[in-house]
């Protein structure tokens, strides 16, 4: 993790685009030259980002997924922030649009769709890939027309398959949303 101060943390991020952000302060931001710049914040004094911060789990994720031949963001560097009290993770993004923004848009997309989707969340299962926060606006079909997983910092990824509690503990984040269910033909399980 790199220290970045605080004039070279506003020169990385002028004429960003704010795509994210919550009562703390900006979150996401694509920069100038497309790439995203993302910012964590500690929560509470006594946590485990203290020893693993939650920017080098995002870019320690990247690079286990990237191993295990799962498209996903590819870090540029991780930065802690000191002037901004934040941690950072600069990276290119998966390029392709999320599940979520297909079904809910005008575009048409393949027949198979969801059934791709259930077959790469086994798939991720399968190879250990324990996503807390998977849902439908977390994956992301490519151009090259693959499945690729974003937001990965909330991810463990074990070298066994997952438990059937872990698979269940999975399919939680994707019965939040009720547009999600319906998509998905989850209603009636």
């Amino acid at each position: 993790m790199h220290k970045l101060d605080h004039n070279d943390y506003l020169a990385l991020r002028e004429n960003c685009k704010v795509i994210e952000q919550d009562g703390f302060g900006d979150k996401v931001m694509i920069l100038q030259d497309g790439t995203f710049l993302k910012l964590f914040r500690r929560k509470r004094l006594i946590t485990s980002a203290a020893i693993w911060p939650y920017a080098q789990r995002f870019a320690d994720n990247a690079k286990k997924l990237e191993e295990l031949g799962i498209p996903c963001p590819k870090i540029i560097q991780v930065y802690r922030i000191p002037s901004i009290e934040r941690d950072a993770v600069h990276y290119h993004p998966l390029p392709g649009r999320t599940l979520r923004d297909i079904y809910r848009g005008d575009t048409e997309y393949p027949d198979d769709l969801r059934e791709r989707f259930a077959k790469f969340v086994t798939h991720i299962q399968d190879l250990g890939v324990y996503f807390r926060s998977i849902h439908l606006g977390n994956v992301v079909l490519t151009p090259e027309d693959e499945l690729g997983l974003i937001d990965i910092s909330d991810m463990k990824i074990f070298r066994r398959p997952l438990s059937q509690w872990q698979r269940k503990r999975n399919f939680v984040h994707m019965r939040k949303d009720e547009r999600d269910i319906e998509w998905l033909n989850l209603s009636e399980r």
